[in-house]
């Protein structure tokens, strides 16, 4: 069950820094991406991101008591 946390906060620590770059302009892809340059998906980047750590954190400690 760790390693499903673990992988799942993973993943959305990766998927928030890609919407951080989108939202910068400093990850401008796909070209036709509504997300370009538009400064709430930097917001939502990071939220996503806090959000994954916090999960990994989670999954680690419930692992380390049982």
């Amino acid at each position: 069950m760790r390693a499903i946390g673990y992988v799942i906060g993973l993943l959305m620590v990766l998927l928030g820094l890609i919407w951080i770059g989108q939202g910068s302009s400093y990850f401008p892809y796909p070209a036709s991406s509504f997300m370009i340059a538009q400064k709430i998906w930097m917001l939502w980047g990071a939220v996503l991101a806090v959000a994954g750590i916090v999960v990994m954190v989670i999954s680690t400690r419930l692992h380390r008591r049982g």
